[in-house]
């Protein structure tokens, strides 16, 4: 593991970078420590510290309103609980399962839907990693393999390649998809040890990023994500919409052209999943079917990302379809 990662990954765990944020007005001690607070030197470097409103701050800030217990809300609103059918194994979708590789992250976003997860006695350990490979061994069906967490890339390359050496052995098994913050959070994760790793990996290979907001999108990190386009990824984002953080059809008009411009492709925008402490990040269906009619009616439609929702218990997310000029929304099933 390159010392020089391994160091940013250490001080991140630390929560150093989000000292500063102690100040603001609606910063709580009481939410810090219901979620740990993590974050990066890099998007530290990012955020304008004299706004109170920066939508990167607002994304990591432990706030006052996360000690609220909503009703409505839930400590798994997605269901991945009852969809493991092996420790770390998450299998919801038909061809696809979720392996939580790590049960670590580099930032802790505060809207996450896992903040709850129980990672100490659910993610897919190493030793634990037989009964996974064990388990998309005997079933066919089962063409691809999604890394999650917390954070894969969290894990050591080392770790990566003998997980990845595995799964090149199931013969039904044609693509890797990981999902990740690390490239926009912590681009010197991504050093030379990791790109000839990922060259010689023969799946195929899906790098699904977790941007929100164009000022997420710095130098070292469109430089990053242009070296893994040669690295062979195909390159997608998911966003999650956001009160006052990405609520309006500029901000996420102006985040489809970046990551176009960066080679990577919009691919869903998240209505906020119901999780337990995060209500105050929640916009509204309706407001948010209005918001897409904006970007629906401004940009390409290679450029505009599926809406999606997701329903515990539904066997793929549920797609958003709004209809041009309408108000009204008919709810479809996409696969993920």
């Amino acid at each position: 593991m390159s010392e020089h990662w391994k160091k940013s990954l250490q001080s991140a765990l630390t929560g150093e970078h989000l000292k500063q944020s102690i100040s603001h007005p609606e910063y709580s001690q009481k939410a810090a420590q219901l979620f740990k607070p993590t974050m990066t030197e890099n998007m530290a470097e990012l955020i304008d510290w004299n706004n109170e409103n920066d939508p990167l701050l607002l994304q990591f800030l432990p706030h006052k309103k996360e000690l609220i217990n909503h009703p409505d809300y839930a400590t798994d609103p997605v269901g991945d609980h009852l969809a493991s059918p092996v420790p770390g194994l998450i299998h919801k979708y038909h061809g696809r399962i979720l392996l939580i590789a790590s049960g670590s992250c580099a930032v802790n976003c505060r809207y996450c839907f896992r903040r709850h997860y129980p990672y100490s006695k659910s993610f897919a350990p190493r030793q634990n990693w037989q009964a996974s490979i064990e388990y998309i061994n005997s079933n066919p069906s089962i063409h691809e393999v999604i890394l999650s967490g917390g954070d894969p890339l969290t894990l050591s390359t080392s770790t990566l390649a003998k997980l990845t050496i595995q799964l090149q052995q199931i013969p039904h098994l044609k693509t890797l998809r990981i999902h990740s913050r690390i490239p926009v959070v912590m681009p010197e994760r991504i050093d030379t040890e990791f790109t000839e790793w990922a060259s010689s990996c023969s799946l195929k290979k899906v790098l699904v990023l977790h941007i929100n907001h164009p000022n997420e999108l710095g130098i070292k990190s469109i430089k990053v994500i242009d070296t893994l386009a040669d690295c062979g990824f195909t390159l997608l984002n998911q966003s999650v919409i956001l009160k006052h953080i990405n609520d309006d059809a500029e901000t996420l008009i102006e985040l489809s052209h970046q990551l176009f411009d960066c080679g990577v492709m919009p691919y869903y925008l998240h209505q906020f999943d119901p999780v337990q402490n995060a209500s105050h990040f929640d916009v509204n269906q309706q407001e948010t079917e209005k918001i897409y009619l904006k970007m629906q009616a401004q940009l390409p439609g290679y450029l505009l990302p599926k809406l999606v929702k997701e329903v515990a218990g539904e066997h793929a997310k549920t797609l958003v379809n709004i209809p041009s000029g309408k108000g009204t929304t008919a709810c479809n099933k996409s696969r993920q």
